[in-house]
C-alpha cells in the first residue's frame, strides 16, 4: 500500500505536458506555456536532457553564489560526462563534472559554491545521486 506523506514545508507544484509528433519525435512544453522538442533527430533524447539539467542546476547555483563577482566573469561551463547501467532501467551510474570558469574568482569560494550545490541545492543532482549514481567534479580557472 501507497502511503502519502504531506510535507510541512510549502509544496512546490510543477506542471506540464509531453506530446507525440510522430515516429519517436516528442514535444514537451511547460506550465508556462515554453515549448521544446524532445527526442527528435535535433535536439536531446530525456535521458540526455536529465544529465544536461544537472549541469544546468549546479550551474545556476555557481551563478547565483557568485553573485557580485559575476562582473569578473567572461565565461563558464561544465563538461558532462556519465555512465549508465547496461539492463534496463538504464539509470546514471556514475556522473563526472568539470566547471571551467574563465575570470577572476576565488577557487576557495567557488569550491565551497560546488560543493554547496552537490550536498543540498541541485534538486536534480539530488534526484540522480539519490538513485545510486556517484559523482565527481573537478574545477579550472583561467583568470
Amino acid at each position: 500500500m501507497l502511503t502519502l506523506i504531506h510535507s510541512l514545508r510549502v509544496r512546490a507544484n510543477m506542471q506540464g505536458t509531453v506530446r507525440w509528433k510522430g515516429g519517436e519525435d516528442l514535444e514537451a512544453e511547460n506550465q508556462h506555456g515554453i515549448k521544446f522538442p524532445m527526442h527528435t533527430a535535433d535536439s536531446a533524447n530525456p535521458v540526455q536532457m536529465v544529465l544536461l539539467s544537472h549541469g544546468g542546476c549546479t550551474l545556476i547555483d555557481v551563478i547565483t553564489g557568485l553573485k557580485h563577482r559575476m562582473e569578473n566573469v567572461r565565461d563558464m561551463w561544465i563538461e558532462l560526462d556519465a555512465d549508465r547501467r547496461e539492463d534496463p532501467p538504464r539509470i546514471f551510474t556514475a556522473v563526472r563534472m568539470k566547471y571551467v570558469i574563465e575570470g577572476d574568482v576565488p577557487r576557495k569560494l567557488v569550491e565551497r559554491i560546488i560543493e554547496k550545490s552537490h550536498e543540498k541545492n541541485c534538486s536534480v543532482g539530488g534526484m540522480v545521486t539519490g538513485a545510486g549514481a556517484t559523482l565527481d567534479w573537478e574545477l579550472e580557472i583561467h583568470p
